[in-house]
């Protein structure tokens, strides 16, 4: 079949994005749900119905609120280890007090992956557990239309306040009778961002038309963000935390009322890593404590106990039950029985009850074979040991029997509670594994025919034979089909769950069993096309030396092995070693190359030959073009200048050679600079000692000298309007770092920062967006008025530097000199490795991304 290679190119695209789509329609496995809200019965299970004739249970009712007022303060980022930790003692002397000795009682929540704060606030609320599909709408949060405890209390007529992250206000609209949002995207604030939340503090405590106040707090996922655990900022923070819980705990104790006490719970969405950052599953970003103050609780005494362990998703069950609402129908959480702790046997079972009939309907709904679990059975077994209690508590009778059978009864229930939560949880992570094989089988397919057209696809022809014609035809295609639906076949009729791929229709499983095999027949029959041409005997030259050189083997077998090393956890956590590895190999390799250029090749070599003819020949254009006139006669002059163009290429090809040696010593020093990954994260390094405080006048050097550098190796080719803006924007990058308290300014006096660094950085913007301006229009004006090559190559380095002054300011003050060493890298493999070598734009653009890559990792 003869395709023109867009048509090809367009055609191997939209069967990519079909592998892809069914790829990603198994890799995130649909979440665990009941009925939409709307649709949600509103009927409450009874209790169970003792045996014998005549007796009949009356408690058909939710049971009623265990607390008048609840306050939940969500501080972001809170690792466990801040409040029961070395740094709790120090820096949260009352809330330590309360939980060593007051009435509470102190968890440690452990949250799934991802630890991202809009998957966790659902967890929280829903008790569901949210996919890694919700980070991608984690920036744009939807309203949440699942079940959850803010809807519950609002039908119910609780009134609720929120004060905090609007991601809240967008997941919950016209929830709250009263609210104020602040953006968590600003992360160099570390103080209004708090400062919007506690300012109405006072004014609410005093006020008693509320029934649920939440708090939500950001400063200290910032701090950790940009500086990290274990930054002089935290402690601060934790400070002004511990007097803000000080403040609530003791105005709810004085408005206390004789019925109900009231309850303050302390959590945090996610934990933080030794980097700062949150996202993953690491032990910092998963634990996050769980405190739940009140007077309702007995008082500790002795010596204090390690946390027990929770699940997050616990929390949503434990507020339903505390306020007197129905636990949300997709939760998947246990009830956190210390909490109900001080209630009557029967209430304790009425409670649990409630929890196991929840969770075992969400069993029912969700998996066809319900009855086969063993949660579900362990559930039910429960049910009919409380029928009997129930026999017995109606009969009036109070015996030691009746409160050893209740803790039996008790204890079945946990156990039952956790066998369904276990199997409700683990659909969450049950991957559509026949879905992702046929989307991953589709890809390489075509991946391993795009490799085996692209020597035709580059070529100077616009069309090509694609070995997809013959095929169609032949036994094997049949064959194959025949075999992937007999395949299909047994897959779906022998699956208990139905996957994705075997809802669709037989018609379109047969279409796709088709496309696979037409592939694989066109992959089979390319290979056989390429082994047939080998054989022949080569015609000339030409042809041998289109044959690929050890810097494409390395390429091509380098990019190839850092995809395949992604199929592994260890190495995706720890990818910046791929990357180091990659560069370092590739620099060893561009030295060879370099060497054999410069000294193996015969002055005989046809191919040497002829690159020195070619470069011969750019002389003389070049020459012509400037139009350089040489008197015959002097030759003096003549010899001179010859002289002076040998020593100068004599010493170019030296620093030729030295560049790759140059680069190798430049990406170790970057090494040092910040440790990365997983393992090695919360190692000290250089930027670590930088950062400190001790060392503000180093820092503030470096920085100045980095973005010196920065000018000279940027301005070069810029107009001279785009110099002077250049200049004035890198002058404005150092006057925000300096505002903001990073660097300091040397004629700054008395310590008092000049600003919060809102006008310096917005002074910076406007250089950007001015140089950005002025490149476009010398761009639009060489394509437009006038075809002037000088013109448009000083529009793309002009649009270039205003980029590289937007990462200037960006950039942390310590990670300027990996700008640095990225323009020298850059500017030096231009003039000396990649010009005399004479790589192509795909070998060039390959070489960008790998060092693009291990750039990423030097920050």
């Amino acid at each position: 079949m003869r395709l023109r290679s867009g048509v090809f190119a367009s055609s191997c695209l939209l069967i990519q994005t079909l592998g892809v789509a069914l790829f990603l329609r198994g890799f995130f496995p649909v979440t665990v749900r009941s009925l939409p809200r709307r649709e949600a019965r509103a009927d409450t299970p009874a209790e169970p119905a003792p045996p014998g004739p005549g007796m009949v249970s009356n408690w058909t009712k939710i049971p009623p609120p265990l607390f008048h007022k609840v306050v939940i303060v969500l501080i972001d980022a809170l690792r466990d280890d801040f409040v029961f930790g070395s740094k709790g003692k120090q820096f949260m002397p009352y809330t330590t007090q309360v939980v060593e000795k007051g009435t509470s009682h102190s968890f440690v929540a452990e949250a799934k992956p991802p630890t991202v704060t809009m998957p966790r606030i659902k967890a929280l609320m829903t008790g569901s557990i949210p996919g890694f599909i919700d980070i991608v709408v984690n920036l744009n949060s939807p309203a949440l239309l699942d079940d959850n405890l803010i809807w519950q209390a609002k039908t119910a007529g609780k009134r609720i306040i929120f004060y905090g992250d609007d991601t809240w206000v967008k997941l919950f609209p016209k929830h709250f009778v009263e609210y104020d949002g602040t953006t968590s995207f600003f992360v160099s604030d570390f103080t209004e961002v708090d400062d919007n939340v506690t300012r109405h503090l006072d004014r609410v405590l005093k006020r008693e038309d509320w029934d649920l106040l939440i708090l939500h707090y950001l400063g200290l996922d910032h701090i950790g963000h940009m500086t990290g655990p274990n930054s002089p900022l935290v402690g601060p923070k934790l400070r002004e935390m511990d007097n803000i819980l000080k403040k609530i705990h003791i105005s709810l104790l004085s408005k206390e009322e004789a019925s109900l006490p009231n309850l303050l719970v302390v959590c945090g969405d996610h934990g933080m890593s030794e980097t700062g950052s949150h996202g993953g599953s690491s032990e910092g970003e998963v634990h996050s404590p769980l405190l739940f103050i009140s007077s309702a609780f007995e008082k500790r005494s002795g010596s204090p106990t390690k946390p027990e362990r929770v699940q997050q998703t616990d929390l949503a069950s434990t507020l339903a039950v505390g306020l007197g609402l129905p636990i949300s129908r997709n939760s998947v959480g246990n009830l956190i029985l210390p909490v109900i702790g001080g209630k009557t046997m029967r209430e304790q079972l009425r409670y649990v009850h409630l929890n196991g009939f929840q969770l075992s309907r969400l069993l029912q709904e969700n998996t066809p074979a319900y009855e086969k679990d063993p949660g579900y059975g362990h559930f039910k077994i429960a049910e009919k040991s409380h029928g009997n209690w129930i026999k017995l508590y109606l009969e009036g009778n109070n015996s030691e029997i009746l409160l050893n059978l209740g803790k039996k009864v008790l204890k079945q229930y946990l156990e039952a509670l956790k066998t369904l939560s276990s199997s409700l949880s683990k659909q969450v992570a049950q991957y559509d594994m026949y879905s992702m094989i046929v989307g991953t089988v589709i890809i390489f397919e075509v991946l391993l025919l795009l490799l085996l057209s692209v020597p035709k696809a580059l070529s100077k022809r616009a069309e090509f034979e694609v070995p997809l014609s013959p095929p169609l035809f032949s036994l094997l295609f049949y064959l194959m089909c025949l075999m992937l639906c007999a395949v299909h076949v047994i897959v779906c009729t022998s699956a208990e769950s139905l996957c994705y791929f075997c809802s669709m229709s037989w018609l379109t499983a047969v279409g796709v069993m088709m496309l696979i095999s037409a592939l694989m027949c066109g992959v089979l029959s390319a290979i056989a096309k390429i082994f047939e041409n080998s054989r022949l005997p080569l015609k000339n030259s030409v042809v041998s030396s289109s044959s690929w050189s050890e810097i494409d083997v390395l390429i091509l077998a380098g990019t190839i092995g850092h995809v395949l090393s992604l199929g592994a956890s260890s190495f995706i956590e720890e990818e910046h070693q791929t990357w180091y590895f990659l560069i370092n190999t590739l620099c060893l390799v561009l030295c060879q190359e370099l060497c054999r250029n410069n000294f193996l090749m015969k002055e005989n070599d046809p191919h040497h030959s002829a690159s020195v003819k070619q470069n011969f020949d750019s002389v003389v254009e070049t020459s012509e073009f400037k139009n350089i006139d040489i008197p015959a006669g002097d030759s003096s002059k003549l010899g001179k200048a010859t002289s002076s163009s040998e020593f100068i290429k004599g010493s170019e090809k030296w620093i030729s050679l030295a560049t790759p040696w140059i680069i190798l010593i430049c990406c170790r020093l970057l090494r040092s600079l910040n440790q990365t990954g997983v393992q090695w994260a919360h190692r000290p390094d250089f930027g670590h000692w930088l950062t400190s405080s001790d060392h503000k006048p180093e820092l503030s050097f470096l920085a100045a000298f980095s973005l010196l550098m920065i000018f000279f190796l940027v301005q070069r080719r810029c107009s001279l309007v785009s110099k002077i803006a250049m200049a004035l924007g890198l002058l404005g990058v150092y006057s925000y770092r300096a505002a903001v308290g990073n660097v300091i300014f040397p004629w700054q006096h008395g310590g008092k920062d000049i600003s919060k660094g809102i006008t310096e950085a917005r002074f910076v913007y406007v250089f950007v967006l001015g140089i950005v301006f002025t490149g476009t229009k010398d761009l639009l004006k060489s394509q437009v008025i006038s075809a002037d090559s000088s013109m448009k190559s000083t529009g793309l380095w002009e649009v270039y530097s205003g980029l590289v002054l937007l990462a200037a300011l960006l950039f942390r003050p310590h990670n300027l000199p990996v700008l640095v060493f990225c323009l020298l890298i850059q500017t030096m493999m231009t003039k000396y490795i990649w010009r005399p070598l004479k790589f192509d734009a795909a070998q060039i653009t390959i070489m960008h991304y790998w060092f693009g890559q291990a750039f990423f990792y030097f920050q």
